[in-house]
C-alpha cells in the first residue's frame, strides 16, 4: 500500500512539473478591447505563443519557470511580468503608444533628407560592428522612423512594427520589439531596450551548419550569457573569467553572489566590478542593488549597464537562452 501511495505521489509531482501552463487574457488598458495576435514569450528565447481573437493565450512555462514573461503587441508598450500564479488566469492590460505614434508622423515629414544617414547610424548601434553584424539584415527598415531635430544631439528611433532581422552569421531569424532607442552623437553613446524572440532559420543548408555552430560558440565565449552561467555554477576561473574591484581585495563567489531562501541567486552591488576574459575587460554598471540571474544565463537587462568589451555585444552577437555550448 505504501509503495502504491509513493507511486501515485510521484506521478502527481511529475505531472505538475511538466504541466506548468499559464493562461490569460490581454486587453487594451484604455478601451478594454481584447488584443488579437499579441506575442507572449520569454525574452531572449525560442519559447512563445500568441493571443487569439478573444485576447486569450496559454503558455507552457516549465522550461523557463524562473524567468518573467513578456507580452508585446503592435502599437503597444511591452509588459514584463514575474511572480505570477498558474492557478488562475492572468488579466493583462497593455498601454497604447499614442504619443509615440503621433511623434512618428511628425518626424517622418521632416526627416527624409537625413534618413539614409540615420539608418546607417541605427544599423551600427543596433546590430553592432562585428563580423556577425555584417551578415545581418533588417528586413523591414521602412517601419523604422527617426526623430532628429537639427539642433538636438540625440537621434531617436521608433518602430511601428516589430523589427525583423535575418542573422545569416548565427543562423537565426529575430523578432525585436523596440521600446526605446537613443543615440547621442557627441559622446557616441547608445541606449536602447526592447524584447527579443529567436527562431532557427529553417532554410539553412546542411553544409553550413558546422560553420554556424562555430560562429555561435565564438559569440558565446566571453559573452554576458557565458559570464552569468559560469557565475551561477561558481565556475568563473575554469571558464576563463576573472573579477576585480577596488572595493574588495580578490573578490570571490561569496563576495558577489547572494542566495535567497528560495535558492534564487543575485549578483550583489559591488562598486567598479570589472570582468576579464582573455585580454578583454568589461565593467558592470549597477542600476539595481541586487540583480537576479539564472542558470541559463538570464539576467534582468534593465538592472545592468555595460562598459568595455561586453558593451559592444549587440543584436548580431546575441544568442537565445536555449543555446547549449558544447
Amino acid at each position: 500500500m505504501k509503495k502504491l501511495v509513493l507511486i501515485i505521489l510521484c506521478i502527481h509531482l511529475c505531472t505538475a512539473a511538466y504541466n506548468q501552463v499559464i493562461k490569460g487574457i490581454i486587453s487594451d488598458k484604455h478601451t478594454y478591447s481584447k488584443i488579437w495576435l499579441a506575442s507572449v514569450y520569454f525574452n531572449g528565447t525560442f519559447a512563445g505563443t500568441t493571443s487569439d481573437e478573444h485576447g486569450y493565450f496559454e503558455l507552457d512555462i516549465s522550461k523557463h519557470s524562473s524567468m518573467p514573461i513578456t507580452i508585446s503587441a503592435i502599437g503597444y508598450y511591452s509588459l514584463t511580468m514575474s511572480g505570477f500564479s498558474i492557478s488562475e488566469p492572468l488579466m493583462v492590460y497593455l498601454i497604447p503608444k499614442v504619443f509615440e505614434l503621433n511623434e512618428i508622423v511628425v518626424s517622418a515629414r521632416s526627416d527624409q533628407r537625413n534618413r539614409k544617414e540615420n539608418l546607417q547610424l541605427f544599423r551600427t548601434a543596433f546590430l553592432g560592428t562585428t563580423a556577425n553584424a555584417q551578415k545581418c539584415r533588417i528586413m523591414n527598415e521602412s517601419d523604422i522612423t527617426f526623430d532628429n531635430p537639427p539642433d538636438n544631439d540625440t537621434l531617436k528611433a521608433f518602430a511601428s512594427n516589430p523589427i525583423m532581422i535575418e542573422n545569416k552569421a548565427l543562423g537565426y531569424k529575430i523578432t525585436y520589439y523596440l521600446d526605446r532607442f537613443e543615440y547621442y552623437k557627441k559622446s557616441k553613446t547608445i541606449f536602447f531596450y526592447g524584447n527579443i524572440i529567436f527562431t532557427d532559420d529553417a532554410s539553412l543548408q546542411e553544409t553550413k551548419k558546422e560553420t554556424i555552430e562555430r560562429r555561435r560558440k565564438y559569440a558565446y565565449l566571453g559573452s554576458r550569457m557565458h559570464f552569468f552561467r559560469a557565475l551561477w555554477s561558481n565556475d568563473l576561473a575554469s571558464a576563463g573569467f576573472t573579477i576585480k574591484s577596488p572595493a574588495i581585495e580578490n573578490p570571490d563567489y561569496n563576495n558577489i553572489v547572494f542566495i535567497d531562501l528560495n535558492g534564487k541567486k543575485y549578483l550583489k552591488h559591488i562598486e567598479n566590478l570589472s570582468i576579464g576574459f582573455n585580454k578583454s575587460v568589461s565593467k558592470i554598471v549597477f542600476l539595481h542593488a541586487n540583480i537576479f540571474f539564472g542558470q541559463d544565463g538570464y539576467f534582468d537587462p534593465l538592472a545592468i549597464g555595460w562598459k568595455g568589451e561586453m558593451a559592444k555585444q549587440r543584436i548580431a552577437d546575441w544568442l537565445p537562452y536555449e543555446y547549449a555550448a558544447e
